[in-house]
């Protein structure tokens, strides 16, 4: 887990580094082990703000600073050692532009691979692969706030953790 003070140098760094006028504000860092994603607002459109208008500009967007991103990236890839993906937005849209998938290996016994077996079988997913990732976004969504309770709690550990006796003078 990232600490808030880990976050903050990384946001400044995307900030400064960015060129001017790339994004109107920097509005999120999402950062794990292997990715940093970073999304900025850009303007609706002046002429037409409806979903098709935004698309649109989204589209222009990610054509048009598509070299400037990739520079940014590869430089941040390096200097951080994770990869870097983008996103926008603009209005009440949010886009994120290809970003990885990271595999990740887990040992479940019997009751819950039925229950991936379930979904399998169910056809809603197509694998046991992707029962496990549509039961992660499940709880995702229907524990935001929990989830966010227990982000903030583990910042707050490592907080203290920083500031403990072996915190160097």
């Amino acid at each position: 887990m990232i600490t808030t003070d880990q976050e903050q140098k990384l946001r400044s760094w995307f900030a400064g580094r960015l060129p001017e006028g790339v994004y109107t504000e920097l509005t999120e860092l999402v950062i794990d082990r292997e990715e940093i994603t970073v999304v900025g607002r850009i303007p609706v459109p002046t002429l037409d703000s409806g979903p098709d208008a935004i698309e649109g500009r989204i589209s222009e967007f990610r054509e048009r600073t598509r070299e400037q991103r990739m520079e940014v990236a590869r430089e941040a890839e390096q200097r951080f050692r994770k990869k870097v993906a983008w996103g926008v937005q603009c209005g009440d849209t949010r886009t994120i532009f290809t970003n990885i998938a990271a595999p990740v290996m887990t040992r479940l016994r019997q009751p819950e691979r039925l229950v991936l077996d379930t979904l399998v079988a169910g056809g809603v997913a197509r694998s046991r692969s992707d029962a496990l990732a549509w039961c992660v976004k499940l709880v995702q969504r229907n524990t935001e706030e929990w989830l966010g309770d227990l982000r903030q709690s583990l910042e707050n550990v490592q907080k203290v953790r920083a500031e403990g006796p072996d915190k160097e003078a």
